[in-house]
């Protein structure tokens, strides 16, 4: 590729780096129902930018190509999460759904964003700064940073992310293999969510949402 071409590149890269984190700083960082209008600006404007610069399904990790051999991850998630299970319902902080219809209904949606949160921290971000950088263990600490930081002011899911984003980023660049990583993130998830109470998360939420939380007994009382 010629000097020029290279250039051009990275200003494309970093344009649409910093207009893809602005859009998601955005959408965190913005009352309802704003929010919802932004949410879907975003999910678009960051989709139409995959959808320009697609580099195929193996180049993005959506492949059969060392899924056996990157499988463990899921594994070790699993193991992790019963363990953390196990420690919650002997100090009785275990918020188990009731039964698989509600577990469904209360983490199905979350198992689809952590599909969609992991595309986006290895396929968009991690793939830019990888040109930008030029070098992979840098890149993936800059594309930890930028997830992690996203998850702001919430202490708790701030250094989770970034502890799992930095091991996603580098197990990426290993198997290049986006399933396992995928499934661990949800698991991995959804285990934070049953284990940890809800007024010590804010249930979860990052940014304006978790300044605004407020804990309600009668929900908490309930789960």
């Amino acid at each position: 590729m010629a000097s020029g071409d290279t250039s051009a590149r990275g200003r494309r890269d970093l344009i649409e780096l910093t207009l893809g984190y602005a859009l998601i700083l955005a959408v965190i960082w913005s009352p309802r129902p704003m929010q919802r209008l932004l949410f879907w600006l975003a999910a678009t404007g960051l989709a139409s930018v995959l959808w320009l610069t697609f580099p195929g399904w193996d180049a993005m990790g959506l492949r059969r190509t060392n899924l056996m051999r990157s499988l463990w991850v899921a594994g070790v998630a699993l193991l992790a999460a019963a363990i953390a299970i196990f420690i919650a319902s002997r100090m009785n902080t275990l918020q188990w759904p009731g039964g698989p219809t509600q577990f469904l209904q209360r983490y199905l949606g979350y198992a689809i964003w952590s599909v969609f949160q992991q595309v986006l921290l290895q396929d968009y971000f991690l793939a830019r700064l990888l040109r930008l950088v030029g070098r992979p263990v840098p890149a993936a600490l800059a594309a930890t940073a930028i997830f992690s930081l996203a998850h702001l002011p919430n202490p708790i899911l701030t250094v989770v992310t970034f502890i799992w984003g930095l091991a996603a980023c580098l197990l990426f660049l290993r198997y290049r293999n986006l399933y396992p990583l995928a499934l661990a993130h949800a698991i991995l998830g959804i285990a934070l969510a049953m284990t940890v109470p809800g007024p010590v998360t804010h249930n979860m939420r990052v940014g304006l949402g978790y300044l605004t939380y407020s804990a309600h007994p009668i929900y908490y009382r309930n789960h």
